[in-house]
């Protein structure tokens, strides 16, 4: 007879399966050997928010654009708004520092926004034991990647046009979209968990998204907040990777690498830990759709 499962037995079974999900090789391997997958739903991603529409993919532009000149004109005009410690001071630069700013920051919202409803709109991926669900949070962030660098071509654009000259560490920008990608794709795959069993989860991750939009440094410096509060702004995981598009894409500087190092950090753990909360909770799916 073999010996019945004591609760102690199932805890240690379940710890031992999340640290085993948790190795960032293993889930690596098993992502890049679908790397095709991925791709066909990544384009699927894409394709199908502009579906049936006149423009089409030509959307992944004008949204971008019309957002530019809207928040230039609200901020750098109406409120004569300007970035302290800037090439030129000029409305032109702000614009492009706030845009830079809202480009880091879609690369999650859009990502996580998406999150709670992905797996309860695909029933039918569930229902096939051989479909591997966790590839549908990858394909939704590699889309929000994808419109990030869009708008990161027209702040390009952009900094030649009306700043002159392209920064010299432009080329560093796949390193700086690592740790946003990393902490974006970690969070998405434990909200698309949490959605199928808490279906209010995605009214709070709206809330929280909109919360966060505002206390992140995106429409201010980090030196412009009271010292009260500052340490709370630099707490937020998103400061940095905001604040390092700004400075690699417009500003013309390094990135600030002691920050990059703890926000990278950070992504690598969310990313590990959602991914594990991911493959060991996808299991009861099934039985709560």
């Amino acid at each position: 007879m073999t010996a019945p499962i004591t609760p102690g037995h199932a805890v240690v079974r379940g710890v031992r399966a999340i640290a085993r999900e948790a190795n960032p090789v293993r889930f690596v391997r098993a992502l890049w050997a679908r790397r095709d997958l991925i791709r066909q739903l990544t384009q699927r991603e894409i394709t199908g928010r502009y579906r049936s529409s006149a423009l089409g993919v030509l959307w992944s532009f004008v949204t971008p654009l019309v957002t530019l000149l809207l928040y230039t004109f609200v901020f750098g005009v109406v409120f004569k708004a300007r970035w302290p410690g800037g090439r030129t001071e000029n409305l032109s630069e702000y614009g492009l520092l706030l845009f830079a700013g809202i480009t880091a920051f879609s690369i999650f919202s859009e990502s996580v926004t998406r999150a709670p409803g992905l797996i309860t709109s695909s029933p039918n991926y569930v229902k096939k034991v051989v479909f591997p669900l966790e590839i549908l949070p990858v394909s939704v962030v590699g889309s929000a990647l994808f419109h990030a660098l869009v708008s990161t071509l027209l702040l390009v654009v952009g900094a030649w046009l009306f700043l002159g000259s392209l920064s010299s560490t432009l080329w560093l920008l796949p390193v700086v979209l690592l740790p946003p990608a990393c902490f974006s794709l970690g969070l998405t795959w434990v909200l698309a968990s949490l959605g199928v069993y808490l279906r209010d989860i995605g009214h709070t991750v709206g809330l929280v998204t909109q919360v966060l939009f505002f206390t992140t440094p995106i429409f201010y410096a980090v030196e412009a907040v009271p010292a009260a509060f500052r340490d709370v702004i630099r707490f937020n995981p998103l400061t940095p990777m905001v604040d390092n598009m700004r400075r690699i894409c417009v500003l013309g500087l390094w990135p600030d690498w002691n920050a990059y190092a703890i926000s990278m950090a950070i992504g690598v753990v969310v990313l590990c830990a959602g991914h594990s909360w991911f493959v060991v909770t996808k299991r009861g799916f099934a039985d709560v759709l």
